[in-house]
């Protein structure tokens, strides 16, 4: 079976765009397998090893890196301050964003090169777990906790329930969906006659912030894949 081509690879490893690697092949940079390879268009068999000037590389099929989203920038490429300029050393060239965060919005983003478990992690029907803290204009009551574990009607569609919780605080409170709509967080307490001041994410499926400072990302670590691939399950088509 033929394995995937040389410069396709290392570009998918974020060390340049097809035509930068191209070079970095030809001047005889790259090993393969032991071997210097000057073909950008080598076939890579699977299982053997590449090196760039005497440094290995770790061969992965996919990507999937965290991100401690600040305010004031966007999800997207195409408008700016965007996310991406927050993932510098990463391969962000097939990175794609699992779901939005709005521009004030602050909080977990995830991001991966793997389009199956983007569509998993993001349908409906699989229903993973979106935890957000939302600070409010108003006091939460007992009403709006009861309305939104019945699912609030939003453009004639009924939601699927939610968890809402607060302490001593009813203004400060957490909210726990199963799906994400448009502006789905700020448009349900709207509904109820609230408005959001500060929104949050915390946590996605089995992810959590942790201690990740504001503005910084990281790669998943091989523990929380697993997790993540099993929530939607894919379990053992990790890495």
């Amino acid at each position: 079976m033929r394995g995937e081509r040389l410069d396709k690879l290392l570009a998918r490893l974020g060390l340049g765009s097809r035509k930068e690697v191209a070079r970095l092949v030809r001047a005889g940079r790259v090993r393969v397998a032991g071997e210097a390879v000057r073909d950008p268009g080598f076939h890579v068999p699977e299982g053997v090893s590449v090196e760039v000037d005497g440094k290995p590389l770790a061969l992965r099929r996919h990507h999937h890196i965290l991100l401690h989203k600040p305010a004031g920038y966007v999800t997207s490429r195409a408008e700016g301050p965007s996310v991406y300029a927050l993932l510098e050393g990463f391969p962000t060239r097939d990175l794609s964003p699992v779901g939005r965060l709005d521009k004030d919005t602050e909080g977990l983003l995830l991001f991966t090169t793997d389009g199956e478990l983007l569509h998993r992690l993001t349908h409906p029907r699989r229903k993973v777990a979106k935890r957000y803290r939302v600070h409010l204009e108003r006091p939460a009551t007992e009403e709006d906790q009861r309305a939104f574990a019945e699912g609030l009607f939003l453009d004639g569609e009924r939601l699927l329930p939610a968890e809402l919780s607060f302490g001593e605080d009813p203004t400060r409170v957490e909210l726990v969906l199963w799906e994400g709509r448009f502006h789905q967080v700020k448009r349900m307490f709207q509904a109820r006659g609230n408005r959001v001041l500060y929104l949050k994410r915390l946590a996605l499926g089995p992810l959590a912030l942790g201690d990740l400072p504001l503005g910084k990302a990281r790669p998943l670590a091989p523990e929380e894949e697993a997790a993540l691939y099993q929530a939607v399950g894919l379990a053992g088509q990790e890495a």
